[in-house]
């Protein structure tokens, strides 16, 4: 037991380690090297256009039914009013960053990894280098430079729908007053807020791509190789979103001023 609890400690230090060598190696080559643009921005529209869907319509339904629940239980004590500002706040904070990085995580984590893996098993990562073309620049920091704009646009476009489905289910539908709702809503969400979930997003991006990079770069065992790497982008991206987000929220909370 000892000595399992051993390999998996060396292993999970191990694994950090490749990512954070990975990062480092990343920012060392956008500072350093010339970046591919067009790479970045063709990148752009795959990992933030195509992705705007997904994260719309959760957003938007999430925002809906969290009004709904909201006010089942406000209802109760006499405090509809509450219930805008409740989901604007909730959105922004917690629910519109992580459920956005998990969506995306999904979509374009997987693609990443698997793109990447099959490079590899076809040796067309090797290929880069006898052409004197260093594999992070060409295949880490465009998509690193994509999701760092991506991310936090599309974390916004769920946050918004969130909070828009949540009016229309709040005064439209559960008869709460418009008037309360805007108020309250307008009253509780600060500049504070929306630091927040730029935050959050910007982080969980380059988590995702971190992760999914590492995982596409380290493929081996060919298809059956190819095949897994996505499934534990994923999942390791999922988990350390869900991990992340924990201590985010505390280190934000203390280091964001209220007001601000």
């Amino acid at each position: 037991m000892i000595r399992f609890v051993g390999h998996q400690t060396i292993a999970f230090l191990q694994y950090l380690g490749e990512v954070a060598v990975l990062a480092w190696e990343t920012i060392e080559s956008i500072v350093v090297a010339p970046v591919r643009w067009q790479l970045a921005m063709r990148h752009i529209v795959e990992a933030g256009y195509r992705s705007q869907l997904v994260v719309v319509v959760t957003g938007a339904f999430t925002g809906a039914v969290f009004a709904a629940q909201t006010f089942f239980q406000f209802h109760r004590i006499g405090m509809d009013s509450a219930v805008g500002a409740v989901v604007s706040v909730s959105m922004f904070r917690e629910l519109g960053p992580v459920l956005s990085g998990l969506m995306v995580a999904g979509r374009v984590g997987a693609s990443i990894a698997a793109e990447i893996g099959t490079m590899k098993v076809t040796e067309q990562i090797d290929a880069l280098r006898a052409l004197g073309v260093q594999p992070i620049d060409y295949l880490v920091v465009p998509r690193a430079i994509a999701i760092m704009i991506s991310m936090p646009l599309l974390v916004m476009e769920s946050v918004g729908m969130g909070v828009v489905s949540g009016y229309f289910v709040g005064t439209r539908v559960l008869g709460i007053s418009e008037a309360y709702f805007m108020s309250n809503m307008l009253k509780y969400t600060t500049g504070r807020d929306i630091k927040m979930a730029l935050t959050k997003g910007f982080v969980f991006g380059l988590i995702i791509v971190f992760i999914s990079c590492r995982e596409g770069l380290n493929t081996k065992d060919g298809a059956v190789g190819v095949g897994r790497a996505p499934t534990e982008a994923v999942v390791i991206c999922s988990l350390s979103i869900l991990i992340l987000n924990f201590f985010l929220s505390i280190l934000l909370n203390l280091l964001l001023p209220y007001g601000s």
